[in-house]
């Protein structure tokens, strides 16, 4: 009987951690609700003891997510242990998930520990863990850089102590796949007790090697991956979830494994991670970039009209990149509407669906056929329930190459409406001074992209817009529309917005 390699998902955790990265509650919640639907293992929800609102934003996953196990981070130390199982105490599954450096340089300079010292900590908290937990996981931070004789000891203190997983990160994306193949043959040959608990990978992209590692490990004895959607994550990344699960689906010859997640909404949750973090995919990127399934040579062309199999050895559909069956225009009614968000792997709850379809109408007003990406474009755009402390009523902009930009911004707070006037050296920066002034906050703007969605003159334009409020953490806003100016003030807003909430 194959092997079924769990899938253990730290977008939550290591991928917001990524620059420019960082999520409200309600989005967390989305996403969280989205690796539900991927059929994902575990979710790794955050770090309970890095902030009162990690501690809150786990607490309400594991409320609402029940399809999933759902794990916190912890440093061995009693306090972060006790802030993990707070978090997830509620939850259907639970799993305390505990680490500690082991390689020489962390010991020696960050945790300025000796190694007995390092093995005395890995035996208490893996116990104090496990007096709140059946199910806790043991990570060696850095075990790539770790002398290996020395790690099996600190795995065997962990599996005596309780430890139901073992995770052997390659914290700083050192590796090559037959270094660490080899070095997971060698733990599985020298560790008294391992064949009782499950192995983990963690690996990192410094050196482009994350997902060939994960699937070498898995080679060697792994039978548990953690990565992040898209392969966000600290510095260069984490291994993509979509290319390690695709791996072992496309290469079951090779592999002789099986997981557990439904490919169909790999697609979805790809879209869902660049809408909420702004952070798009390489074209090039395998699976889910727009390039994926692209044929423009003719060689290649001619061949895929004749078999699909001459260039792709996975189909569009498999990962839930769906077929333009339905033309959407001014005279679709909601019915079409909703049976393409379905098919699309949308599921709305009324009031989001209400909002929505009233967007899309007053798009197909401007436009005579709407895309999938315009219908992306417009669920992203509509805001949870709560988050709309300010909204657009209308703006006139002034500006040319021979006089400075003007703009006059109305907004709506409540049953107030508030305009200001503001002069800069362009038209969206004068209409953000203009905010800024409604606001009375010192708003900086870290970061400004703006893009079409989709091709035609009447496209769609999607606004990022990443600012920080009187120092605070960079908070990512997003506009669509088919003006770029009002894109731009709308992801201006949002922003805001989302910085009241938070």
């Amino acid at each position: 009987m194959a092997r079924t390699i769990r899938i253990f998902d730290t977008t939550l955790r290591d991928g917001e951690q990524s620059p420019g990265c960082s999520m409200n509650l309600n989005e967390k919640i989305e996403v969280a609700k989205q690796l539900e639907a991927l059929k994902v293992d575990i979710i790794e929800a955050g770090f309970a003891a890095s902030s009162p609102g990690d501690a809150a934003a786990i607490a309400a996953i594991a409320d609402n997510v029940h399809g999933s196990t759902i794990c916190s981070l912890a440093r061995c130390v009693e306090k972060d242990i006790d802030a993990a199982w707070n978090s997830i105490r509620r939850a259907d599954s639970a799993r305390i998930h505990t680490f500690l450096a082991t390689s020489p340089v962390h010991m020696q300079y960050k945790l300025k520990m000796t190694p007995d010292e390092v093995i005395e900590s890995v035996a208490h908290n893996v116990a104090y863990a496990k007096k709140y937990c059946e199910d806790v996981e043991f990570s060696a931070e850095d075990a790539c850089r770790s002398d290996l004789d020395f790690l099996c000891r600190v795995f065997e203190t962990a599996i005596k102590a309780g430890a139901t997983t073992l995770n052997i990160p390659d914290t700083v994306g050192y590796m090559v796949p037959e270094e660490y193949a080899a070095r997971i043959r060698y733990l599985r040959e020298h560790t008294e007790g391992i064949e009782n608990v499950i192995l983990s990978c963690h690996m990192h992209n410094d050196l482009g090697m994350a997902v060939a590692n994960s699937l070498a490990g898995v080679e060697a004895g792994i039978n548990q991956i953690e990565c992040t959607i898209n392969g966000i994550g600290e510095r260069a990344g984490n291994a993509s979830m979509e290319e390690c699960v695709m791996a072992l689906n496309t290469r079951k010859d090779l592999f002789g494994v099986s997981c557990n997640i439904e490919t169909r909404q790999i697609y979805r949750a790809s879209r869902m991670i660049q809408t909420i973090t702004g952070v798009s995919v390489a074209p090039t990127k395998p699976i889910v970039g727009a390039n994926a399934f692209a044929h423009e040579a003719g060689i290649h062309q001619h061949g895929v009209m004749a078999n699909k199999e001459t260039y792709e050895i996975m189909t569009p559909e498999s990962v839930g990149i769906p077929k333009n069956a339905i033309v959407l225009g001014k005279h679709s009614g909601r019915h079409a509407f909703e049976e393409r968000l379905r098919e699309l792997g949308y599921t709305l709850d009324k009031e989001k669906l209400d909002k929505t379809f009233e967007k899309f109408k007053a798009l197909a007003d401007k436009k005579k056929v709407i895309k999938d990406r315009d219908l992306e474009a417009l669920v992203g755009a509509v805001p949870v329930s709560g988050e709309e402390r300010y909204t657009l009523d209308r703006f006139v902009i002034n500006s040319g190459n021979t006089i400075t930009s003007t703009a006059v911004i109305r907004v709506k707070k409540g049953d107030e409406t508030f305009e200001r006037a503001a002069v800069s050296d362009g038209p969206i920066n004068a209409a953000f001074r203009a905010i800024n002034k409604i606001v009375g906050k010192d708003v900086e703007l870290e970061d400004y992209t703006l893009r079409s969605m989709t091709d035609g003159e009447d496209a769609q334009a999607e606004a990022i817009a990443k600012i920080s409020i009187e120092g605070s953490e960079i908070v990512t806003g997003r506009g669509v529309s088919t003006d770029v100016i009002e894109a731009s003030i709308k992801a201006y807003i949002n922003g805001i917005n989302k910085y009241f909430i938070d």
